[in-house]
């Protein structure tokens, strides 16, 4: 059952992305949100997938991945209905995934339902700031905006966007009375950019956090980019085609329930009164496993999957119980545009006034690189070496603030090593300064040309 504040709301987790700067322990089969980088006994999506159970219910949460890790999604979230996990067969970025599980969604329970889009790799400490937070943007989506977090700066960071915040919107919002109206999103900017952004006081990470109603989006969407959204309607219509053939439960009681809030939300706005009314790849923690360890052979951001081996024809993956969702994405998933949701939605209806922001007050990281992992870790001994592993097997003398990832049955020793990062898998190993971790992408794209699929 939804918490109350969130009767009407449902959760979409965009899983996928390659995670290439995690390379090689993140690759296109087994990607980062599919393992517990914190030591915490849950994968980066269990964790996500908890989090917003407690606000929505497992029931309401639906995960968009790409079709290849459906079965690792399956056995690690073992709560999740099958119906609500849509599988991609090709890549297609960030708005695809969302619209593609709005569209549907909205067909089940209703066009007035506020989704909320979570991607499954992010690390969120401090639970109920994240909860406040979601609890307001689900308050001003509800009077019509797209609503983002938007993620307290806590450095001049060059590795994430920024949300210029605007006037504030609580006279307008009640419920919201944090929510500011968004005047633009900006791109990664250069180190004396980003200090000052921080100096001014109004610009907040971008953490890619959205939350609206599913008829603002899909109108939004409607104009913006209508090519996408014909072809997201053609395969949302295919699902429902499945859902009427099985006897799923749609619009039923939780689109009236739906509509009776929206509507007792709009009495108490006019001032009537209201009556009181969850590193290995680890299964769900009530179910651990340990079979699928950190030390096991290696192996992408939602869109979802970056392997271009993913292009085959989707009908190889053909389920004879929902051949209608094969065929229509066979016929139009492919097509649709490759593009992120800011680009597409967030930022040009930003021009329009059409964004709210609401700060997001809670401890945040997506784990993009070596050193965001370092920081999540421990220090091992007094010289602030992090080992993702078993810290058994890493010896170290005169060295100091490293990473390392010892997974393999090898020993790594460390002689006068300093603020390196030391990835050790069975078939490749990543031997390179912190500093530069964030060129470990360049690293996996030039692997990419030179043909090193095998390793990718």
């Amino acid at each position: 059952m939804p918490s109350r504040g969130f009767e009407d709301f449902y959760a979409i987790i965009p899983a996928g992305g390659t995670g290439s700067r995690l390379w090689p322990l993140s690759r296109g089969a087994k990607p980062k949100f599919l393992y517990d980088l914190m030591g915490s006994g849950r994968t980066l999506i269990q964790s996500t997938f908890n989090r917003l159970a407690r606000l929505a219910g497992s029931e309401r949460i639906v995960v968009s991945t790409g079709w290849r890790h459906v079965a690792a999604v399956e056995a690690q979230l073992p709560e999740l209905k099958e119906s609500n996990i849509f599988a991609e067969p090709v890549p297609r970025d960030s708005t695809a995934a969302i619209a593609l599980a709005t569209a549907i969604l909205a067909r089940r329970y209703g066009e007035h339902i506020v989704v909320g889009s979570f991607a499954a790799d992010h690390v969120i400490r401090g639970d109920e700031s994240f909860a406040e937070a979601v609890r307001q943007a689900v308050a001003a989506a509800r009077a019509g905006y797209v609503t983002t977090i938007g993620i307290a700066a806590s450095r001049p960071s060059t590795a994430f966007g920024y949300i210029h915040q605007g006037r504030s919107l609580a006279a307008e919002i009640p419920d919201a009375p944090s929510a500011r109206l968004v005047e633009r999103f900006v791109e990664k900017p250069d180190s004396a950019t980003a200090q000052a952004y921080l100096s001014t006081g109004e610009y907040r990470w971008n953490a890619g956090m959205f939350v609206m109603r599913a008829d603002v989006l899909l109108d939004h969407l409607r104009e913006y980019k209508p090519d996408m959204y014909d072809a997201i309607s053609h395969i949302a219509d295919a699902y429902m085609a499945v859902d009427n053939h099985d006897g799923a439960d749609t619009a039923g009681n939780a689109e009236i329930a739906a509509a009776q809030y929206v509507g007792q939300e709009a009495l108490d706005a006019s001032g009537s009164s209201r009556q009181n009314d969850n590193i290995g790849i680890a299964e769900n923690p009530d179910n651990a496993k340990n079979d699928n360890s950190i030390n096991e052979d290696s192996r992408s951001d939602a869109g979802i999957d970056d392997d271009a081996d993913n292009d085959a024809d989707v009908n190889n993956q053909a389920d004879p119980d929902n051949e209608a969702i094969d065929e229509a994405m066979a016929t139009y998933w492919p097509g649709i545009e490759k593009i992120a949701f800011d680009y597409a939605v967030a930022e040009p209806l930003s021009v329009a006034g059409g964004v709210a922001m609401v700060p997001g007050d809670f401890g945040w990281d997506d784990i993009g690189d070596f050193n965001s992992v370092a920081a999540l870790l421990p220090s091992t001994g007094t010289r602030n070496i992090k080992i993702l592993g078993d810290s058994d097997k890493v010896v170290s003398l005169d060295s100091a603030g490293d990473v390392v990832m010892p997974l393999t049955e090898r020993t790594i020793a460390l002689l006068g090593v300093n603020d390196m990062v030391v990835a050790d898998t069975p078939d490749a190993l990543l031997v390179a300064p912190r500093a530069r971790s964030q060129e470990v992408k360049d690293l996996v794209a030039y692997l990419d040309r030179e043909g090193r699929d095998d390793i990718l």
